[in-house]
């Protein structure tokens, strides 16, 4: 009986080991195997998609191409859905995850962030001509927003009592009224406000002002500090030689506004 005990106490010792060792995927294991394993958004453009060639294309892919080469390591891209970033990390299916991935506290309990590589953020867009810096400016304006989201609660409770804001469904309908010009300012993501822009040039669409900041993290395996230093030297790198900037004209047609540093 005693024998019995004690061979259960040594399988519970040596689960809690298991449980609490660090993650097979360090930056030195990472290097011994000549691969990265990184997950990257697989519909989500222009953060990553698949391209006309059928291969995967967009700011995220760009930067997990960065990330190999500065490593000097094979890159092994693995499409992954919102829901699966954090879950692929944590079971070791990804060695990283560049996924406009955002940060909280909630999400801090599972995994490690890097530094911010890429510009995330919700803000009141319109015409050249159009005078508003301010939600104060709101005043007098329509205003366009979907129904419920981030935005709408923001704007609902800060926006002046004259600003008539003009609510829709979802943002297939926002964007449809804001095209057929029954609002001056459309309210939204600026990913929604480049798309947009994309297929109506001739409005020249300009951010007004940010009302809430979200921009993108690395996702690093709690435990692995050692990849996580060379990740936010990564991108401290990228931020003072333009790399970083380069991408965000290119793939966002927006220069890269000051990011948050951890």
């Amino acid at each position: 009986m005693l024998k019995k005990l004690a061979g259960l106490a040594g399988v519970a010792v040596a689960a809690t080991m298991m449980l609490a060792s660090p993650a097979a995927a360090e930056l030195k294991d990472i290097l011994a195997a000549g691969k990265i394993r990184i997950g990257t958004p697989e519909n989500f453009p222009p953060f990553g998609s698949l391209g006309a060639e059928g291969e995967y294309e967009g700011y995220d892919i760009d930067v997990a191409n960065m990330i190999a080469e500065d490593l000097g390591v094979e890159l092994e891209l693995v499409p992954v859905t919102s829901k699966q970033r954090i879950p692929f990390l944590e079971t070791d299916r990804v060695d990283l995850v560049v996924a406009t991935l955002g940060a909280n506290p909630e999400r801090a309990k599972s995994i490690w962030f890097s530094s911010a590589y890429a510009p995330f953020f919700s803000g009141a867009f319109g015409k050249p001509g159009v005078e508003v810096s301010s939600i104060a400016d709101l005043a007098g304006k329509k205003v366009a927003v979907t129904s419920g989201t981030l935005e709408d609660l923001a704007i609902t409770a800060d926006a002046p009592e004259d600003a008539e804001l003009i609510r829709f469904g979802d943002n297939a309908a926002t964007i449809a009224a804001y095209v057929s010009g029954q609002a001056d300012v459309i309210v939204t993501g600026n990913m929604i406000a480049l798309g947009i822009s994309k297929e109506n040039p001739d409005f020249k669409l300009e951010n007004k002002f940010i009302i809430a900041n979200s921009p993108s993290f690395i996702g690093v395996k709690t435990g692995n500090i050692d990849l996580l230093q060379w990740v936010n030297v990564f991108v401290l790198h990228k931020k003072l030689n333009g790399k970083l900037d380069g991408l965000s004209r290119k793939w966002l047609e927006t220069p890269l506004p000051p990011l948050p540093a951890l």
